[in-house]
């Protein structure tokens, strides 16, 4: 108990820091952009360039590090995050810049699926998905403090200094991951081309488009939430932080609920959790306007979000048969083609000259796209549950 208790503290802590880093940028695109010499919306690159990180950096860790031992790989994947990370906060130019934030972005995907893999093999019978929602507490512990505080500290101190925290958060996570993770030993009968068969699972490429297309609803939102609080709420850039520490704090419950959802159905999770999305963004662009409806529906974003990525992780995982790394890695390889996706289009819609509203409504439909692939992929399900 121990053991698995100071294992996943370890974890989390890695989590942490890759939370802060993914989001923290969006709390300070306009600090970030005026410290580059461009505009907001191409601030917003440096997102979609950490998020494209993500994509690549998911599949090759999965495939070249199946038979490694996934202490030894958390390691080296947590000292690449830092590296990243410190370059960042180093980078003198906006194309240094984006640079470094894809670097920064190519562990996350590993970490992740090798810290779930992890939790799963500790856990008691029955409680894999409470297991892989306490070690994807990491983000939404991280929005709750790290980015308002990150934001905050961007804004008073720098955008640079939010990423030199990140930076020492890797170091951190890289030695408690080498004193606290139990080694588990290689796993000999996986393989390059034994990961490889996932990719012609059809469920799996469908779990993996409803992450890409629905959850990046929610990014094209949250990417821009800062200037949306200032121009469209019409708030002093002091209340950022505290939409921030909002939107966070509803993540942990979400992320608490999605495991215990989980156990119980992951398919039924994923359905309920996707609609509460959908209908949350379309009520976001309207409440935008004002202080305490915005607040709410926040709330309800954040709680659904986090809920759907606990089931979508379990989802691949199932679907990915015996590949398992790659399966559980690929989630966030999904997740961040959202993030990029999102990012991009919210940015396109802002540029186009309609508000920093529009968004919210672009992610509501971006959401119901990704209900109407879910529904494909369990009619589908249904049909070869039918003829075994």
């Amino acid at each position: 108990m121990q053991t698995r208790t100071l294992a996943s503290v370890a974890l989390v802590v890695g989590g942490i820091g890759i939370g802060i880093t993914e989001f923290v940028t969006m709390g300070l695109l306009p600090q970030i952009a005026e410290g580059v010499g461009v505009s907001i919306p191409a601030a917003g690159h440096t997102i979609s360039a950490y998020a494209l990180g993500v994509v690549v950096g998911s599949p090759l860790v999965a495939l070249g590090a199946s038979r490694l031992p996934r202490r030894r790989v958390l390691v080296v994947l947590m000292a690449v995050f830092a590296l990243g990370n410190a370059l960042s906060a180093l980078a003198p130019t906006y194309g240094t810049l984006v640079g470094a934030r894809f670097l920064s972005g190519l562990p996350h995907g590993g970490f992740f699926g090798l810290a779930a893999l992890v939790a799963v093999a500790m856990a008691p019978r029955g409680q894999g998905g409470r297991a892989v929602g306490t070690v994807m507490l990491g983000i939404p512990i991280a929005m709750v403090a790290g980015v308002p505080l990150g934001t905050w500290a961007g804004q008073e101190l720098g955008w640079r200094s939010a990423y030199w925290a990140v930076a020492v958060i890797g170091v951190v996570t890289a030695v408690l991951v080498r004193a606290w993770v139990p080694s588990f030993p290689a796993e000999r009968d996986q393989s390059f081309m034994v990961e490889l068969r996932a990719f012609g699972n059809l469920q799996f490429w469908l779990t993996m488009l409803v992450g890409a297309v629905g959850f990046g609803g929610m990014f094209a939102m949250y990417s821009y939430i800062a200037p949306t609080i200032e121009e469209v709420t019409g708030l002093d850039r002091a209340w950022v932080p505290v939409f921030l520490l909002v939107y966070g704090a509803f993540s942990v419950v979400g992320t608490w609920l999605g495991g215990r959802l989980g156990d119980w159905s992951v398919l039924r999770t994923l359905a309920l959790m996707g609609l509460v999305s959908a209908v949350s963004l379309l009520a976001f662009w309207q409440t935008s306007r004002w202080v305490v409806p915005a607040l709410v529906t926040l709330a309800f974003v954040a709680v659904s979000g986090s809920a759907w990525v606990i089931a979508l992780q379990l989802r691949l995982m199932a679907v990915a048969g015996t590949a398992r790394t790659l399966g559980a890695a690929m989630n966030h390889s999904s997740l961040n083609v959202a993030n990029a996706l999102g990012a991009y289009v919210g940015g396109l819609v802002i540029a186009g000259g309609h508000g920093f509203r529009a968004p919210s409504l672009v992610g509501a439909g971006l959401s119901a796209a990704g209900l109407a692939l879910l529904g494909l992929s369990l009619v589908l399900h249904r049909r070869a549950a039918a003829r075994t």
